[in-house]
């Protein structure tokens, strides 16, 4: 065996398994995509984008189904697409959100940009783990993969008060789903990333610098993590690696939450 240092190391730990996607036409998503793709999974790609989405499900041999994750019909639609075309439902890695810049500080922050990051990414995930479950229980196993944040876990005084929240929702009810479920073989995991250089940052970001680098200053690492690095957490816990990991917060933070300071 070669022991050249760029050899690249490729894993097929997800070979015939069928994983669904939401969000999957960019960021986090899309590399999630292309790194179960990569490890042998069967990929079917959610996205409201149907550009991107088909785009994404294209160019790793999968599915593309459009959906507006905050439809009951529409979620059930895309675990039966999965289900109809591959025969199984072994991982979903809920994914789909935003970060709009009408939710800051709970001080200005109105009513309706709060429902509508509440709907997108917290009651999307109740729709997805709700549409995904009965399928792994006739299979008695699969991966649930929600996509909270570090910020379900620290408060930050730059806020995004509904967004802060609905992670906050989205890692206690992946808790009670992997307590609930884990005797039937599934596993339920909340992942928690910092934050990620992706369009979403960077477009939240470009409005706001003196906000980015009050952020920035604060990851011991000293810069945003990279789409892929957060996509090979998905891979993990989506794989019989992470067999005895469930029902836990998976903190993918470049160190943030265990710095009292970082360093000079």
């Amino acid at each position: 065996m070669s022991t050249d240092s760029t050899e690249e190391i490729v894993c097929r730990r997800l070979v015939g398994r069928t994983a669904v996607i939401t969000g999957a036409g960019s960021g986090i998503g899309l590399a999630t995509a292309r790194r179960l793709a990569s490890e042998g999974a069967n990929l079917v790609c959610g996205d409201i984008d149907e550009t991107a989405g088909k785009a994404a499900a294209e160019e790793v041999g999968g599915t593309f189904v459009k959906v507006d994750v905050t439809s009951p019909e529409e979620v059930e639609a895309l675990f039966k697409t999965a289900y109809d075309t591959y025969g199984s439902v072994g991982i979903a890695f809920n994914n789909a959100g935003i970060s709009p810049p009408d939710d800051d500080s709970i001080l200005t922050t109105g009513l309706e940009a709060w429902k509508r990051v509440q709907d997108v990414n917290l009651t999307s995930v109740y729709l997805c783990c709700k549409a995904a479950l009965p399928y792994m229980q006739r299979q008695g196993r699969g991966s649930i993969i929600n996509t909270a944040s570090f910020v379900a876990i620290m408060g930050a005084a730059t806020s995004q008060i509904s967004y802060t929240a609905s992670k906050g929702g989205v890692l206690a009810m992946s808790r009670e789903l992997g307590v609930q479920f884990a005797r039937e073989g599934i596993r339920v995991n909340a992942l928690c990333p910092g934050p990620v250089n992706t369009p979403l940052l960077q477009e939240l970001f470009a409005k706001d610098p003196e906000r980015a680098a009050r952020r920035l200053v604060h990851i011991p690492l000293g810069r945003f993590a990279e789409p892929t690095e957060i996509a090979a957490a998905v891979a993990f816990l989506a794989s019989d690696d992470s067999s005895f990991i469930n029902a836990t917060d998976f903190l993918v933070d470049g160190g943030i939450s265990g710095a009292y300071v970082t360093p000079l």
